[in-house]
């Protein structure tokens, strides 16, 4: 499993001439990045005698981050199984009409997949820039920096899942779905684009 190598063994793999992994496994890379560092951040930030209150929105804030980051370490992987399976569907024979068909069916299901995934990891990535926004500049000083960094990464991985969400609806013959998909990307799009640089202003602040 790709999460399961080492960073030089996973970039190795992406280096490679293999189409996979690639741009929808490191948007999830990217996004399980900035959840770690948002985990991190509420982490250092566990002074009640300095932050009250605020403690608690931070431990929350922490869990919801951790939660998040093991999503998005999975959709690594799923990832890189929903293209490989779309490639697979191709691959079927298309000899006789039963065939085609098969084949056509296996290829909208795959496609399906291949563009849900990576909605899935811009959901994600949207709701750890939410989260950025509502702790940033509360908890530790010193590791604002590292909330940066996760802001940027936050946003990296919403914006590559989101391409990778638009591309694959090349493949997708229902129209509905089509719709369906492309509405909820470009909201998120949208929106994180807002958030991030809301989170950007406040940080930068801080710094």
């Amino acid at each position: 499993m790709l999460k399961e190598l080492t960073v030089e063994e996973f970039v190795r793999e992406v280096a490679s001439s293999s189409p996979a992994p690639g741009g929808g496994s490191l948007s999830a890379l990217a996004g399980a990045q900035a959840a770690g560092l948002l985990s991190m951040y509420c982490n250092l930030s566990q002074n009640r005698k300095k932050l009250g209150d605020i403690v608690d929105d931070l431990q929350s804030a922490g869990e919801e981050a951790r939660f998040l980051k093991t999503k998005l370490i999975e959709a690594i992987d799923e990832d890189t199984v929903a293209f490989n399976k779309v490639m697979d569907a191709y691959r079927l024979p298309r000899e006789s009409a039963e065939e085609k068909a098969e084949r056509k069916k296996a290829i909208q299901v795959a496609a399906n997949e291949a563009a849900d995934v990576p909605l899935q990891t811009a959901r994600g990535s949207l709701r750890v820039l939410s989260i950025i926004g509502e702790v940033a500049a509360k908890g530790n000083p010193s590791a604002i920096t590292d909330l940066g960094v996760a802001n940027l990464q936050g946003f990296s991985g919403l914006t590559g899942a989101g391409y990778n969400v638009i591309i694959n609806l090349g493949m997708i013959s229902d129209q509905k779905a089509v719709d369906d998909f492309r509405k909820e990307v470009n909201a998120i799009m949208e929106e994180g684009e807002k958030l991030f640089k809301e989170n950007r202003s406040l940080i930068e602040k801080e710094i």
